[in-house]
């Protein structure tokens, strides 16, 4: 198997410190993107970046399908079709059963900024549904990474996955590039896989729209909050 490796940092800790904190500080949800295509060195490279991705037992159950051109137009034409046509959400992997208490907060805080910087207004149901379906039209991205793992790994395997999306947001980041990870794209594995030709032992994780941002559209105007982490930590300590 041929590995990937990587040279040795010549900077300091302090500086390997900082630019993750920027890089983390910086990075956002796109959801409106330019149409100019990524060029293929940009993605390879930012491929590199996420194999770095730790994994259980260094299994790296990820493998990606990666759109371009006609076949984004193809994905996104036919999948936006597919939705409309009410056909229901059969996704690999159970989506949450309910949100409750500060999660619940958390969720409608960020709904209310997105329709908000879109002039969508509460109980809007027309505009609500046509920036749900924005969804599958990949907003307007020139390229999507569909995410999948070994269906034997289980959620261990999509656990890992999900560390691989995280190294691929931060890497499209450290690029100049801007990314969407979307649950959304997962709810309709079964079209993906007759689309993309997705054999029957992997499992759809999620999609990741991504290509070069456009920074004057007002969705992509709000930032999201992170909670205080002593909030979300519970020490345990010697008597």
């Amino acid at each position: 198997m041929e590995q990937t490796r990587t040279t040795p940092y010549s900077g300091t800790r302090a500086d390997l410190h900082e630019a993750l904190g920027r890089i983390l500080a910086e990075r956002w949800t796109c959801r409106q993107f330019l149409p100019d295509p990524v060029p293929r060195a940009t993605v390879g490279r930012l491929l590199e970046l996420a194999q770095r991705t730790p994994s259980w037992c260094n299994t790296q159950p990820w493998h990606v399908h990666i759109t371009e051109g006609d076949a984004t137009r193809r994905l996104r034409e036919g999948l936006l079709e597919h939705v409309r046509d009410g056909n229901p959400a059969v996704p690999d992997f159970p989506f949450p059963a309910r949100y409750t208490g500060v999660y619940r907060q958390r969720r409608r805080d960020c709904g209310v900024q997105l329709y908000g910087s879109l002039g969508i207004a509460k109980g809007d149901q027309e505009g609500t549904l046509r920036q749900l379906l924005r969804n599958f039209e990949l907003f307007d991205a020139p390229h999507v990474a569909i995410v999948t793992t070994e269906a034997d790994l289980g959620v261990y395997g999509a656990v890992d996955c999900g560390l691989y999306i995280d190294t691929f947001l931060l890497a499209a980041h450290s690029l100049g590039l801007a990314a969407a990870p979307q649950a959304a794209l997962a709810s309709y594995a079964p079209f993906l896989r007759d689309h993309l030709g997705i054999p029957d032992h992997r499992r759809v994780v999620a999609g990741v729209s991504f290509g070069h941002p456009d920074t004057d559209h007002p969705v992509n105007s709000f930032r999201t909050a992170r909670e205080n982490p002593e909030n979300a930590v519970t020490w345990h300590t010697d008597a």
